[in-house]
């Protein structure tokens, strides 16, 4: 009897399909951290920018009004 169960492979199939779902969705969501990683470094890095540009600018601002008035 333990031979026959260790024999059978009506399940096979179904297993193999379940592990490789398995693998599908391990790799997609690391694809998906990675991907939020990037994002999140590339907003950082916009936003700073935009931050200093605006402070410099300010800065511009402030000292052509001086000059001026």
């Amino acid at each position: 009897m333990l031979n026959e169960f260790l024999m059978e492979e009506r399940g096979q199939g179904a297993i193999e399909y379940i592990l490789l779902a398995g693998g599908i969705i391990v790799a997609a969501v690391v694809i998906f951290d990675i991907y939020r990683q990037m994002t999140q470094t590339a907003w950082v890095a916009a936003n700073t920018t935009t931050q200093n540009a605006s402070s410099r600018m300010s800065s511009k601002v402030s000292s052509a009004l001086e000059q001026m008035g």
